[in-house]
């Protein structure tokens, strides 16, 4: 009666032994007498104490492996990959991912390996970039033909990261610079030839318009002058006196309008008391050979037509 309680005391101490917990989202492998026995899934679960033994428990969540890769482009430039793998135990198949491989992540960073650098040797450094997402697909069909069958699914590839050496680098950063410039150069030189045009286009419209003006001052001065000229031959005076008395008045205008200004250099003529009228007959003077200058010359041109011509 004495080792009554001690034999309950090692029972229930066995039976203890025997019952265990499996988290979520996990499993256990069991192995009695060193087999493969069963599976046990998330919750309480009891082995038969001494003869079971738990072999390892397996994580079905979705994990992640991380693998950097360096390889060399079409063009010869050495760059460095970032793979990231997205990957979970099939839970059909948790025999597989125990049993079969020794060590999954080793597996499928050698696939990793040989698929990028068997695809980035095809490309040029701007395609790498370019077509990072054919490189990751092409990543997840391989791993998926060669994890499946270990019991492994691949749920996603992503090519995280494209890292060419700093000297590359530097050099793109170069280039593009250069390309920037040169297009900066050529919208500076676009803007330049638009101002120039517009200013050639303003100047030209300026001078038309200035010319415009001049013209249409001197067609008023002339009609001035000719009411002046009709206005001094009704009071008796001809036209060649005429003339020479407005020409006078506005040399006299512009001596005073030449005066009213300090900073303006005056050139006088003669100044004598008879200076006026001896500018007036040479003017009328001129006006008369000039006047009968003109005459002669039609007389002689009338002289030259044959005849039977109008004139």
């Amino acid at each position: 009666m004495t080792f009554l309680p001690i034999i309950i005391f090692v029972a229930f101490l066995l039976i203890m032994s025997g019952i265990f917990t499996v988290k979520q989202q996990s499993a256990a492998v069991v192995e009695r007498f060193g087999k493969f026995h069963s599976i046990k899934r998330s919750g309480l679960q009891f082995k038969i104490p001494i003869l079971d033994r738990i072999a390892g428990r397996v994580n079905l969540k979705v994990q992640q492996l991380d693998v950097r890769v360096e390889t060399k482009t079409k063009d010869n430039v050495f760059v460095r990959l970032n793979v990231s793998v997205q990957y979970r135990i099939l839970h059909e198949a948790i025999y597989d991912a125990f049993y079969k491989l020794e060590n999954s992540t080793e597996q499928m960073s050698s696939y990793i390996f040989d698929v990028v650098r068997a695809e980035v040797p095809k490309m040029k450094l701007d395609d790498v970039f370019e077509r990072k997402d054919d490189i990751a697909d092409a990543i997840m069909r391989e791993l998926q033909v060669a994890m499946n069958e270990y019991g492994y699914g691949i749920v996603k590839a992503l090519v995280t990261d494209i890292d060419p050496d700093e000297k590359v680098k530097e050099a793109m950063n170069h280039i593009n610079a250069a390309e920037r410039k040169k297009l900066a150069a050529e919208y500076e030189g676009e803007a330049e030839r638009i101002r120039i045009v517009a200013k050639a286009r303003a100047e030209a419209e300026s001078k038309r318009l200035q010319g415009q003006g001049i013209a249409d001052q001197r067609r008023e001065i002339a009609r001035g002058l000719e009411e002046s000229v009709e206005v001094l031959n009704k009071v008796g005076i001809n036209s060649q006196e005429a003339s020479a008395l407005i020409v006078v008045t506005q040399h006299y205008d512009t001596m005073q309008s030449m005066g009213e200004n300090s900073n303006s250099n005056l050139i006088l003529l003669p100044n004598s008391p008879t200076a006026g009228s001896d500018m007036l007959s040479q003017m009328v003077t001129s006006f008369a050979a000039s006047q009968q200058l003109g005459e002669n010359m039609k007389k002689q041109k009338a002289l030259e037509l044959p005849k039977g011509s109008d004139y």
